[in-house]
C-alpha cells in the first residue's frame, strides 16, 4: 500500500508541474522580448495571480538610486493603502525583507502573524497566505514579487520555485 501512496503521489507531482509549466507559458509571453521593451505590468501581474490562483498582488521594481521598491503593479490593495506601498525601503515589510534577503518570504496567515515580517498595515489587505519572492538575476536584485490568497496558504516548495522563476525572467529583462 504503501508504494501506491507514493505512486500516487509522484503522479500528482507530475501533473502539478505540468500544468504549472503550461501556466508559466502564458506568464513568459506577458513578458517582451524586444530590447528596451517593458512589459505591461498590470496585465503581467494579472496573469501571473490567475496562475497562482491568488486575488492580490503587487510588482514593485529597484530604483538604485533611490534605493527604494518602486510600485509597477497592484491588485486588491485597497486604495488608501497605496501610499504606504509606492515606495518601500529595502528591509522594510514583505516586499523589503524578501529583497534584503534576496529570498521569497511568506506568511501563511497575514491576519494573525506576530512575526514582524509584514508591517500592521498589510492586515488591512484583509489577505491572509502571501508570499513575495525578489526578482533576481545573476544575483543582482531588480524588484519584488508579491502574491496572496484571502484565506490561510502555505505556497508549496514548486510554487515558491515557480515564483522565483517568474522573477528571474522578469528581473533577466530588466538587466541592463
Amino acid at each position: 500500500m504503501g508504494k501506491m501512496v507514493n505512486f500516487r503521489q509522484a503522479y500528482y507531482l507530475l501533473f502539478f508541474l505540468r500544468l504549472m509549466s503550461l501556466s508559466l507559458d502564458s506568464i513568459y509571453q506577458q513578458i517582451p522580448t524586444g530590447e528596451g521593451e517593458l512589459p505591461d505590468w498590470q496585465h503581467l501581474l494579472r496573469t501571473v495571480l490567475e496562475t497562482f490562483d491568488c486575488t492580490t498582488g503587487t510588482i514593485h521594481v529597484l530604483d538604485p538610486v533611490k534605493n527604494l521598491l518602486i510600485l509597477k503593479a497592484y491588485q486588491g490593495i485597497p486604495e488608501f493603502l497605496l501610499p504606504k506601498m509606492n515606495e518601500i525601503p529595502i528591509g522594510k515589510g514583505m516586499a523589503g525583507i524578501a529583497a534584503q534577503r534576496k529570498q521569497p518570504v511568506q506568511i501563511c496567515n497575514l491576519q494573525t502573524d506576530e512575526s514582524g515580517v509584514a508591517r500592521p498595515s498589510a492586515k488591512e489587505t484583509k489577505v491572509e497566505g502571501s508570499m513575495t519572492a525578489p526578482m533576481l538575476y545573476q544575483d543582482r536584485l531588480c524588484g519584488t514579487l508579491g502574491i496572496a490568497k484571502p484565506v490561510p496558504y502555505e505556497f508549496t516548495p514548486g510554487e515558491e520555485s515557480a515564483l522565483m522563476e517568474v522573477g528571474r525572467r522578469i528581473a533577466e529583462k530588466l538587466t541592463p
